[in-house]
């Protein structure tokens, strides 16, 4: 007699949780209950039928769902309800030959031009974060890498940068929570050779903490597991996700007001700077890799990509 939410309860403790990252736990399981869980979650497993999983998807689609949210949902109760069939509960899983809608949107994928990650940097010169947006460019990491990356991960003597961990930020019943997890990936556990002047700009940030540090003593932010990071606030905070999109969307904004100035002294229109967010700046590195000629099998080790197929998604 047990329940569609009851036996999710007890498929995901033995079958989920041991085997994917302490921050997924919380957004799969709400997107579980935000879904299936909260439609047909009270109906006893042995009752479900094809139908009734259809009218699900069904009910999403009218509400504006996405269709990759409407498969990712359908995804993971029919992996929950096929561990159902093979543990006796129920003959057929009913989650197959469901009608899902496609989408004919095709997302793009940006990245900058040349020209555009030099006006980007030129404008970042006197900011806070230029260093950590240098290294950004000059490695291809991920935000979360980023903000996880500590000073000890620094081989000065090999000239690399190892990924050892990565930074996440995210609330679990409306409490925001950072911790300092595994990469994504196996193959992101990685390193990483100085490119260009990378040697120079970490030094730069060494010795611009340092003094941030003195300057601020006790009130310097950095503690606990959180210590010792190479990219943090002016305060010493981690470098969380949001932080990086405010500081970009500043920049960005600072550099179309300073175009429209200039279009309006040279009486024409203004070329708009498109919007940046931080994982185009891992595309604009993966672009420049290629567009050096650089070997593939090479750009998705330093990428830190799983398959191949990622990386070319990616351009």
């Amino acid at each position: 007699k047990i329940t569609l939410n009851e036996w999710f309860e007890e498929w995901f403790a033995n079958y989920k949780i041991p085997n994917i990252k302490e921050t997924s736990v919380f957004p799969m399981r709400s997107k579980y209950y935000n879904t299936f869980g909260k439609a047909i979650g009270n109906m006893k497993v042995t009752d479900i039928r094809n139908l009734d999983i259809q009218r699900v998807i069904n009910d999403m689609n009218k509400q504006g769902r996405a269709s990759s949210s409407m498969r990712d949902a359908l995804g993971r109760v029919r992996e929950c309800l096929e561990s159902a069939k093979n543990n006796r509960i129920i003959d057929i899983n009913p989650c197959f030959e469901i009608n899902v809608p496609w989408e004919n949107k095709t997302a793009e994928r940006r990245f900058l031009s040349m020209a555009e990650q030099t006006r980007f940097l030129q404008e970042v010169e006197h900011n806070w974060y230029k260093e950590m947006f240098y290294i950004m460019f000059l490695t291809g990491m991920r935000i979360g890498e980023v903000g996880g990356l500590k000073w000890e991960d620094i081989d000065w003597n090999k000239k690399c940068i190892n990924i050892q961990r990565s930074l996440s930020c995210q609330y679990e019943n409306g409490v925001k929570t950072m911790r300092l997890t595994k990469p994504k990936t196996h193959n992101s556990y990685r390193s990483i050779p100085f490119m260009a002047e990378t040697e120079e700009i970490l030094l730069s940030q060494k010795e611009k903490q340092n003094r941030q540090k003195k300057a601020y003593g006790n009130r310097w932010r950095s503690s606990g597991e959180f210590d010792n990071l190479v990219f943090t606030t002016s305060l010493g905070s981690p470098v969380i996700r949001n932080v990086a999109e405010k500081e970009i969307k500043k920049v960005v904004k600072a550099i179309n007001f300073q175009e429209a100035i200039e279009a309006v002294k040279e009486n024409r229109e203004p070329i708009e700077f498109k919007d940046l967010y931080p994982h185009a700046i891992r595309h604009t590195f993966c672009s420049r890799c290629f567009e050096k000629g650089m070997d593939a099998k090479v750009v998705q080790m330093l990428m830190g990509h799983q398959h191949y197929r990622s990386l070319i998604d990616m351009l």
